[in-house]
This record gives structure tokens, sequence and C-alpha cells, in this order.
């Protein structure tokens, strides 16, 4: 079963899209297969910011210090030793295909699919994160600086990573802040994890969602103590002949104004 809702995937303050993905596992491999890497008897955990190695000690591979200023919230400054790029220089000689540690974490998701297209450790990782319309992000983004719409792609895309089978997906509100272009690659996303015989639920209330619906509970028909009961089950257009359903009213007067589907193509 996989829950879909705006929080980090990962507890840790360093998650970002290279670590959540795993991809960055496959990128510190890479690293440590080099010439260089090798001569100098270098694992792929000495290229990670979490352990002892390669990585600055003096934020030991945050990129950066926190001055907590009492009742105030904490103001965060990239480290002075590392300059904010986590690693020390010594990280520097090790390149993979002429890029250091440091510059790998600052591509692109897209960027790092094409960069790593022979790798399929690391293509194969990020390439769901590309699906769900989230190519932007680079591979070092905290994923707490994401939006709530952003981080439910986030977990879409970690569900779609997985292998093919008999899944549960259950979104809340998953529509809320993003723009009709993005809820169309949200839906795409989830008719893909359909496609591989997996279940979605979406509790939700936007009505081009709804009409878009395979099968529809309806519960209330108010909120609070005046709901809490099933109104109307079955398709949309079987909602919409139900007087006393409220989504049926709004489907049908949705319907009677002519206004195309926003989420169509």
């Amino acid at each position: 079963m996989v829950v879909v809702e705006p929080t980090p995937p990962a507890r840790s303050l360093r998650s970002n899209p290279g670590t959540v993905s795993k991809a960055f596992d496959g990128i510190r491999r890479c690293l440590a297969a080099t010439p260089e890497a090798r001569r100098q008897k270098l694992t792929p955990g000495w290229f990670s910011f979490n352990v002892p190695g390669g990585r600055c000690e003096s934020c030991e591979g945050s990129g950066e210090t926190v001055v907590d200023l009492q009742f105030l919230e904490d103001v965060r400054l990239p480290c002075e030793a590392c300059a904010g790029r986590r690693y020390r220089k010594e990280a520097d000689g090790i390149r993979w295909r002429g890029r250091t540690v440091c510059e790998l974490l600052e591509l692109t998701v897209e960027e790092a699919v094409e960069l790593f297209a022979g790798e399929a450790s690391v293509a194969a990782r990020l390439e769901p994160l590309v699906r769900v319309g989230l190519g932007y992000l680079t591979l070092a983004q905290p994923l707490s600086t994401l939006s709530g719409g952003e981080l439910q792609r986030v977990r879409v895309a970690l569900a779609l990573g997985e292998r093919p089978g008999r899944s549960l997906s259950v979104l809340d509100e998953p529509t809320t802040g993003l723009h009709a272009s993005e809820v169309r690659v949200l839906l795409a996303c989830l008719e893909q994890l359909l496609e591989r015989g997996g279940s979605v639920v979406v509790v939700e209330h936007n009505l081009d969602v709804i009409r878009l619906a395979d099968h529809v509970i309806d519960v209330g028909p108010e909120g609070g103590p005046g709901g809490g009961r099933i109104v109307a089950v079955g398709t949309p257009e079987a909602i919409a002949r139900v007087e006393a359903s409220h989504t049926g009213r709004a489907l049908r007067e949705l319907s009677a104004s002519g206004r195309p589907d926003r989420l169509a193509g």
C-alpha cells in the first residue's frame, strides 16, 4: 500500500531526489570505479555525505551551518569550509566523465538521466521523476524545499519505480494547489500505476477529476455532523442522476454548462 501525501517520503533533512530514488547509490559506484578512485582504494561510501570520508567534516556533509536564534527561526548559512559543496577539496580530484561528485549533484534530474543513459542503476531510478514532471529538480535539492504537490508526485514516482505488481495507492486531495496542467501530469502517472496492475483510491473534490473517475463513492450529504453517509455510488454519470447528491448536482451543472474538460489530453 502506498499513501501519497504532501510530506517528505524520508525523515532525514538531507534527503533529496538523488537519495530517495536510490540513484545516488549508483552514482557513487560509478565514481568509485574510476581509475583514480581505484588507485586510491576509495569505496562508494567515501562519496557519501552521510558518513565520514570525502565529505566536509565541518558541516558533516550538510553543506550548511545552522545559527540558533533562540526564539526565532534558525538561520541556515552555507558552510564556510566547503562553500556549501558538502565535500572536501580532495573530492574534486575524482571525476566521472569530467564531473566531480559535487558537480554531479548539481545536475537536474533530466540532465542526469541523459548523462547516465548507459547506467541503468542511475537512469532507471531517475526516469520516474521525469515522468511525473519533476525533471527540473536538481539531484541535491532538499525535499524540505518542495511544495506539497511536488512531494506527492515524488511519492508517485517512487511507486512507479518499484517492480510491477498488485498495489493500492491512496491519495488525499492530490490536486490542492496544482495547476490544471500539473493535474494532467498527475493523472497520467496514476494511469501508469493502473496499467502496472495496481489500484488507485483518490479522496478529491475537484470536479474535473471526479468526472474522469471509473467509480465514485459520494459521502455526505453535508460536512461534519451532517455528513458521514454514503449518498451515491457508481460512475460519474450515475452520480449525476442522484438528486440527493450535491456532487451529482454539480456534475449536472458542469455538463449543462458545456465547459470542456480542462484535463483532457
